[in-house]
């Protein structure tokens, strides 16, 4: 979702049958670090809630899932030892944001 008014939008918005609407921020690492602009924290910092990051760690070709209010802690330490996130996880995940 290409979004010139709110700087740092999400790259996705999604709603589950509940009507309940998400963000996901999409983010591609060769390492532990995972780069964010200024404006992407911001709104995560600003929006806690419902608001995702997934990562995608090119080396291992696994997933993971971050809330946004965990923001800080991602840029500070990075994505720290990897727990992979399969889909069905993410897809419940997904399913009982309120």
């Amino acid at each position: 979702m290409e979004n010139l008014s709110v700087l740092g939008c999400p790259d996705l918005l999604g709603y589950n049958d509940s009507g309940h609407y998400f963000t996901v921020e999409l983010k591609v690492t060769r390492g532990n670090k995972v780069r964010f602009s200024p404006h992407q924290i911001s709104f995560h910092k600003t929006r806690p809630k419902n608001t995702f990051i997934l990562v995608r760690a090119l080396g291992q070709r696994s997933l993971k899932l971050v809330p946004g209010n965990k923001i800080q802690e991602l840029v500070a330490m990075g994505h720290g030892p990897w727990s992979s996130t399969n889909w069905i996880e993410i897809q419940k995940t997904f399913e009982l944001v309120a």
